[in-house]
């Protein structure tokens, strides 16, 4: 028995058309094994220790006793919450079953801003796969085969300042013109609005009236969520030019670039006996393994009054009177030349990771060479490595990853 979690939505160079005049084309001297690919600019190309993003647990561990951003008497990674949750460790999702904030519309308000001050996580995903016949039990069937899985967390690019969490971050409600659950089961406008066009109604509710509306509500089972989104990511442009470094490696596959992200929801349940059981596991797994849960999710869907009012958007740019964009941090083209080497270097290992500092520095530094990102063999026989080399370089000639029959 249990509702089904939600989905985390909670992840090569640019061509010619896509390149920066500027644009400076990295070229592999004689006799090392990384790949040439074009930047978009050079903003990137000598980077310090000092100069690379900070890693997700860097922002949890220097939140500023002072940050502006954060609600009285929170700090970023270190946010006391004021009840206890479970979160889920796929998604990040964020549960709350409590009857704290069913009477007390100013605490839940409370904690509505606390888990507003908590960035998403978003991530880019690039996965690389190709299909080959396999024989199990004398049939032949087609199995997608995995050539590499890598990943960058792009938090840190969402504040201007990690040490005082300085960001672009703006709590707001549901406007009356926007479909949403408001304390109903489907979503639908403010009363007053039809087919977007307004008839006498009043200013949209604020935060502090949808906490009041929802500790009034005489619902058995009901629910407040938050959402924390990433608004202002050209996810098309950094997209099309992965895929392109990808190509430019020569790999033949099938390639995918997505941008999951974790800890995008916040849900808050009241403390009823439907809501307690909907989240116990061993509930839960007794309705799966008997099937009963096709009976049970419409049931729950159906008699959960949902309050999805309130939104905490995170702005990664933002346009500017004379149309251009101005960004929190640091625009999809520099996130590109920061990562592109390190990514290239992840592909051609055919890693299964998700890249950190390590593999940024080694990337920009002249650090571990693919051969031993892909074996782990610093002490590996010379040999070994200088026929892990051959295969590596023979396959950017003649190409790899393509489909087997």
């Amino acid at each position: 028995m249990g509702k089904p979690t939600p989905p985390a939505y909670a992840p090569g160079a640019g061509s010619s058309a896509h390149a920066d005049p500027d644009a400076v084309s990295l070229h592999t001297p004689t006799g090392v094994s990384e790949p040439a690919f074009p930047l978009d600019n050079d903003d990137a190309l000598d980077l310090g220790e000092d100069d690379l993003p900070p890693l997700y647990s860097d922002i949890d561990n220097d939140a500023g006793s002072g940050a502006p951003l954060l609600p009285p008497g929170a700090q970023f990674g270190h946010v006391v919450d004021l009840a206890p949750k479970k979160v889920d460790e796929n998604t990040g999702v964020e549960l709350f079953v409590t009857s704290k904030f069913e009477s007390d519309p100013k605490l839940l308000e409370q904690q509505i801003n606390i888990s507003a001050a908590k960035p998403p996580r978003p991530y880019v995903r690039i996965h690389g796969t190709h299909r080959r016949m396999v024989e199990e039990n004398g049939k032949k069937t087609e199995k997608a085969i995995t050539d590499f899985e890598v990943s960058v967390e792009l938090t840190p690019y969402l504040f201007s300042d990690v040490a005082h969490q300085l960001s672009w971050r703006e709590t707001r409600t549901v406007e009356n013109n926007e479909k949403a659950c408001r304390g109903t089961v489907f979503r639908k406008r403010a009363p007053g609005y039809k087919q977007d066009i307004e008839v006498g109604t009043g200013p949209k509710p604020t935060l502090a009236e949808w906490c009041h509306r929802y500790c009034a509500s005489h619902a058995t089972v009901k629910c407040f969520v938050l959402r924390r989104r990433v608004m202002g990511f050209n996810e098309e442009k950094l997209k099309g030019q992965l895929e392109a470094l990808v190509r430019s490696t020569n790999y033949r596959g099938s390639v995918s670039v997505t941008f999951p992200v974790k800890d995008e929801y916040v849900f808050i349940y009241n403390n009823s006996w439907v809501n307690r059981w909907r989240w116990t596991n061993w509930i839960r797994w007794v309705f799966y393994l008997t099937f009963l849960w096709i009976f049970t999710w419409p049931v729950l869907y159906f008699c959960t009054k949902t309050f999805e009012v309130a939104t905490a958007d995170w702005a990664f740019s933002k346009p500017q009177d004379d149309g251009r964009l101005a960004y929190v941090s640091m625009s999809e083209d520099h996130i590109y030349n920061t990562w592109a080497r390190a990514i290239s270097r992840a592909v051609l290992g055919k890693r299964q990771a998700c890249l950190d500092h390590n593999d940024l520095v080694a990337s920009h530094t002249g650090g571990p060479d693919v051969v031993a990102d892909v074996m782990d063999a610093v002490n590996a026989p010379s040999f070994v490595r200088r026929g892990v080399a051959a295969i590596t370089h023979v396959n950017r000639q003649l190409g790899w990853g393509a489909d087997w029959s």
